[in-house]
């Protein structure tokens, strides 16, 4: 099947307006927010100051608001909260809805922007494609989940503790999830340190659900594979 799309569940949307919104997430997140662009996407995370794991989502420039297409649900309202915590003065308005679709499209279509993390992952898209067949998120071979853990891709809290789990063992630094030189951020220091003296000892693998080692943490799983945390 060369087009098709699939539904991606637990999504959320954050939009943030005002004069000071590119300002005002540039000093928060892992990636140079001044890379999106309208037919751009970027993919970026927040972090503790200690540098662990809080959020991760994708950035839309839709012109007027900056909109963060994220985990739904409680992983929203979370998310805004650690947002709204660092609004102080800032010219934005902060806004969540805790439930939105989210289609990721395969194959020749005009609809979304490319996944910045890899090729194999489609376009993703607010929009519902109404001239594809849809294919379920976790089949095989073809299905988004599949596809996703055959490239050891992680998908938010489900591969990654929040507050515990870091940059280096997501292999954050591959998928074009940081910035290292756009200037400072929350959890900056750490990030950079461990990427640049190698100070990782364990990461994430994508490895058959039969063959993972007896002591490693088994995050997600689709078919018979699974992504593991796993020491090098």
């Amino acid at each position: 099947m060369d087009r098709y799309f699939c539904t991606l569940p637990a999504r959320g949307l954050i939009r943030i307006t005002g004069d000071d919104r590119h300002g005002f997430l540039q000093g928060l997140i892992t990636n140079d927010v001044h890379a999106a662009a309208p037919d751009r996407i970027i993919y970026a995370c927040m972090l503790t100051p200690q540098g662990k794991f809080l959020h991760d989502f994708f950035i839309h420039d839709a012109g007027d608001a900056l909109l963060l297409d994220c985990e739904g649900g409680d992983r929203t309202e979370d998310l805004l909260r650690r947002l709204s915590l660092y609004r102080l003065r800032a010219k934005v308005t902060l806004s969540a809805e805790n439930n939105v679709p989210v289609y990721t499209v395969f194959g020749e279509s005009s609809l979304g922007q490319p996944d910045p993390r890899h090729d194999a992952l489609g376009r993703r898209s607010f929009d519902k494609p109404d001239d594809l067949s849809e294919v379920p998120f976790d089949a095989p071979d073809l299905g988004w989940d599949y596809l996703r853990i055959q490239h050891t891709i992680p998908d938010g809290s489900r591969d990654l503790v929040p507050e515990k789990s870091t940059m280096d063992e997501a292999n954050m630094d591959q998928i074009n999830a940081i910035s290292y030189d756009k200037g400072c951020y929350i959890g900056q220091e750490l990030t950079a340190r461990m990427h640049y003296r190698g100070l990782g000892k364990r990461h994430l693998r994508t490895l058959p659900v039969h063959d993972i080692p007896e002591k490693a943490e088994i995050r997600s799983t689709c078919g018979d594979h699974a992504i593991a945390l796993v020491r090098d």
